[in-house]
């Protein structure tokens, strides 16, 4: 009996210790969770703010020291907007961290708002924020000690031209550049060289020069006798041919002499014939050492050259004096040349200019494309829109915020008496282009009775009717749901047809579209049309529907 009572008490403990271990395991997974659990709160430094005043939004997260956070960003904060979102603050204790990230926020119109809740990103789950209210309240203002003043009228600002003058200069810069090196490399006259300044020289002069020049080379001093006398017997042939007027660069020296002969009984070179003998003897030296290898004296080297002096002397003393003609004829032929390689200059100079032209042109159409080089040299009205400095502003009441190339000016509107009765106030501001069909829009109706819901699509039937009155044809229509970057949904309506253009009697084929908004008591419109297949319309359209902005209350 005892024995048995045993045993049923060891069983008992052993139940008590299973149940306290499997607490005890569920007290850690407990804890364990709590640890690992990203905990958000935020907070704001206050809740009641004037008109323009900022608020101090604080989101603080505390999480795993691994865990990945991603901060809201953008305006996600509407109504109210978002000022400056300062730096992530992060500290870290143990295996946990803590990160804290301010948002400035403020709004412009007095009431109550509600901060909506802000999801985070934690290691990939979405962990929200609670939502906050905040009031705004109006600036009192003493009417009585400010006069009140009419709203004064838009007044038209002078076009910034810093672009277009930005680009002149450094096209000009670029001409002035390529002139400037065509001028430094081509057209400058360069300094002569010293060789350039000897063949300058008259035949005498330089013959008489290039002789001296050997006399002072080391050729001999070398044993080099072929080249010493293959110069010295091309500067006596250069100066027979060039003063003497005989063919004697390719004669041999047999052919050579019977030619000097020649012109002494014909009287027109007076040489003797101990001077021709002298001549050809050194032409026979010069033979031997060129082609037998021969090698003379050095005595006779030096008494050869000074011999081709003294015949080069007596050449050109035995030569008649040119008469007047003569030297006119030479004078003219001497400004010809000149002419001609001043014209030789000028056509190379020309031919690199516009070949430079040409290679840039092409190297800018291979990597921009034929029509925007076209259109940069040659303008074009939407892409000047796109490139112009462009301008945020906003329209009417309700206010439609959205930047747009030009700023938009107030239209004059008469209501019919019979939209008067519905109608409180209507609101229209645009931009036409003086060129093409590229046209802005923005329009703000306000309704007489607060409680009526706007009809999106009576306006737009409305402005087709009007694209209708105005000659357009073939409109299609098509609708789908707009929402703005902040989260305002609206809708669009968009389609293509053929327009009239200013100027034209021919209809265009173009594009539009009408994005709406609207809540009781008022409705919005923003309404664009461009020319089909304008490239930079395009890009105009998408930029300006994606900076708009609407107050939907």
């Amino acid at each position: 009996m005892i024995v048995k009572f045993k045993k049923l008490q060891r069983i008992k403990n052993l139940s008590f210790y299973k149940r306290y271990a499997f607490l005890f395991f569920i007290f850690c997974s407990i804890f364990g969770y709590s640890q690992t659990t990203p905990k958000v709160t935020a907070n704001i430094d206050t809740t009641a703010i004037r008109i323009g005043e900022q608020i101090n939004y604080t989101i603080l997260v505390e999480a795993d020291s691994t865990a990945q956070v991603i901060f809201p960003e953008d305006q996600t904060f509407s109504p109210l907007e978002m000022v400056e979102a300062l730096k992530i603050d992060t500290s870290k204790y143990q295996n946990r961290i803590t990160l804290q990230r301010t948002y400035a926020l403020t709004q412009f119109d007095s009431g109550a708002y509600t901060i909506p809740q802000q999801r985070l990103d934690i290691n990939g789950l979405a962990f929200f924020t609670d939502s906050i209210k905040v009031n705004v309240g109006t600036v009192a203002v003493d009417t009585f000690a400010q006069k009140m003043y009419d709203i004064k009228p838009l007044i038209a600002v002078d076009k910034s031209t810093d672009l277009p003058w930005l680009k002149i200069g450094l096209i000009l810069g670029g001409i002035l550049l390529l002139a400037g090196l065509i001028y430094w490399f081509v057209l400058r006259k360069k300094p002569l060289t010293e060789e350039e300044k000897i063949a300058l020289l008259p035949p005498y002069d330089r013959a008489l020069l290039e002789l001296k020049k050997l006399e002072n080379s080391k050729y001999i001093i070398q044993d080099e006798y072929k080249e010493y006398y293959s110069e010295l017997t091309t500067i006596v042939r250069l100066y027979l041919e060039e003063d003497a007027h005989v063919s004697a660069l390719e004669s041999t020296t047999d052919q050579l002499i019977d030619k000097l002969e020649l012109l002494k009984d014909a009287g027109e070179l007076k040489l003797d014939d101990e001077t021709i003998l002298q001549f050809k003897k050194v032409l026979q030296t010069a033979d031997l050492v060129k082609f037998a290898k021969k090698k003379p004296e050095t005595s006779v080297a030096e008494q050869d050259r000074a011999l081709i002096e003294q015949i080069v002397v007596k050449t050109h003393d035995a030569l008649p004096e040119p008469t007047e003609e003569e030297l006119l004829e030479n004078e003219e032929y001497l400004e010809a040349l000149a002419l001609k390689k001043e014209k030789k200059k000028w056509i190379i100079a020309t031919v690199i200019f516009f070949g430079a032209i040409l290679i840039s042109t092409a190297a800018a159409i291979a990597y921009y494309g034929l029509a925007t080089v076209k259109d940069t040299v040659f303008g074009h009205p939407t892409k000047e829109l796109l490139e112009e400095e462009w301008v945020s502003s906003t329209y009417g009441y309700p206010p439609i915020t959205l930047e747009t190339p030009q700023v938009l000016l107030r239209q004059q509107i008469t209501l019919p008496p019979e939209a008067k009765e519905s109608i409180k106030e209507l609101q229209m501001f645009a931009y036409r282009s003086g060129m093409g069909l590229f046209t802005v829009s923005v329009s703000a109706t306000t309704f007489a009775n607060p409680e009526t819901e706007p009809d999106f699509n009576q306006v737009t039937d409305q402005m087709l009717k009007s694209f209708e009155a105005n000659g357009a044809k073939n409109i299609t229509t098509k609708q789908e749901d707009f929402t703005t970057l902040t989260g305002t949904k609206g809708l669009k309506t968009y389609g293509t047809g053929k327009f009239a253009v200013p100027n034209s009697k021919e209809l265009v084929n173009g594009k539009y579209a009408i994005i709406s908004f609207g809540g009781k008591g008022f409705q919005q419109q923003v309404l664009v049309s461009w020319l089909a297949e304008d490239v930079y319309a395009e890009q105009i359209v998408a930029r300006i529907f994606n900076s708009i902005e609407v107050k939907t209350e």
